[in-house]
């Protein structure tokens, strides 16, 4: 598996045989993380950036068999943040050092294109030296560019499985992999920095479909990559699925450094939510960035992707601190600034 590690870190690409044997092996964990390490501060040092994570809406007309938020779970209590209250959000975060706001909700039609045009030229405007990413589903081409025009720099869109059959046992027929990955190509082509990402252990999950995700994502050359691992909610129908583990999901973070050494990589909420330590321990294993919760208190436990998620009685500012004391504590320091990707070696972001 050393040999296969220490090619993927000369060649930032293996075959599928491969990525399924070294997926499989899961071996040379600490060596894997040592070089993912050096890696990741080759590119940034020891800096891990923030985001403001501002979760404005948790109605979702999809059904996705995973998630809290879907449109059937007739338990969910559901709201929408006003302009202001975002705003609001925003407000207070880039008092506290915040040079990115991630707007993330579900595919919300009462935000039409109008209203988050409308929302999008206003955080630019009061916040031009901020990053604006947007985290809302899958748009057409033509809303995606509307909101480039309006001031938008990044777009999140995790791909979940880029395995087709592995993608029908996680979504309902009418949502299918290509519109995913079309969406995910026309972000890219437009001008965005692009994010993709997926689940590790969620149910149906082979080896093999980890490494069509890793071939997928050494295909889009993406600018970031969100990975966390499956944990089940009450209210689906994987509530008696086992979660996902934070072993395959640090060697997986390891695997993704290697792969893509400037990619930006976040240590996730989820991460955090199955190990007391999953966020450090994610930084250890090659990731460099952390999405503290700006939402209003009032409504952290009603964006309920999934069990026992973390961090949702703290304010703002709390979440901030803590997130810094943990970082410091493992040798690294929160970075103040919007923590765009740097280019390659080569002198080319892709």
């Amino acid at each position: 598996m050393r040999r296969l590690i220490d090619r993927l870190e000369r060649d930032h690409k293996l075959t599928k045989e491969e990525w399924i044997a070294v997926i499989t092996e899961r071996a040379d964990r600490d060596y894997l993380f040592e070089r993912a390490r050096t890696l990741a501060k080759q590119y940034y040092g020891n800096a891990v950036y923030i985001r403001g994570l501002i979760e404005f809406t948790n109605y979702c007309g999809n059904n996705c068999y995973y998630c809290g938020i879907r449109r059937d779970n007739s338990r969910a209590r559901r709201y929408r943040l006003s302009e202001e209250e975002i705003l609001d959000c925003c407000k207070e975060g880039y008092a506290l050092g915040f040079r990115t706001f991630v707007l993330q909700g579900g595919e919300d039609g009462y935000y039409t294109d109008e209203k988050l045009e409308k929302l999008i030229r206003k955080i630019k405007t009061l916040y031009p030296d901020c990053a604006l990413t947007l985290s809302i589903g899958e748009r057409s081409r033509e809303s995606y560019e509307r909101y480039f025009q309006a001031g938008a720099d990044r777009y999140l869109l995790r791909h979940e499985t880029a395995d087709h059959g592995h993608y029908r046992k996680l979504h309902p027929e009418e949502l299918t992999l290509k519109k995913r990955m079309d969406c995910l190509w026309n972000l890219k082509e437009i001008g965005y920095q692009v994010g993709c990402g997926f689940m590790v252990g969620s149910p149906g999950q082979t080896a093999e479909c980890l490494a069509e995700d890793m071939l997928f994502i050494t295909e889009l050359q993406p600018h970031m990559a969100g990975i966390g691992p499956f944990i089940p909610h009450h209210e689906t129908p994987f509530a008696g699925e086992s979660q996902g583990t934070a072993e395959q999901t640090l060697y997986m973070i390891g695997l993704l450094r290697l792969l893509k050494p400037n990619l930006l990589l976040p240590a996730t909420t989820a991460l955090g939510t199955i190990h007391a330590r999953g966020r450090e321990e994610g930084i250890l294993a090659g990731a460099n960035v952390v999405m503290p919760n700006l939402s209003p208190v009032g409504v952290r436990k009603k964006y309920e992707l999934y069990d026992n998620k973390i961090c949702t009685g703290d304010e703002a500012a709390e979440c901030r601190h803590c997130l810094q004391g943990r970082i410091e504590s493992i040798g690294y320091k929160l970075a103040v600034g919007r923590g765009d990707p740097v280019e390659d070696a080569g002198g080319n972001y892709v």
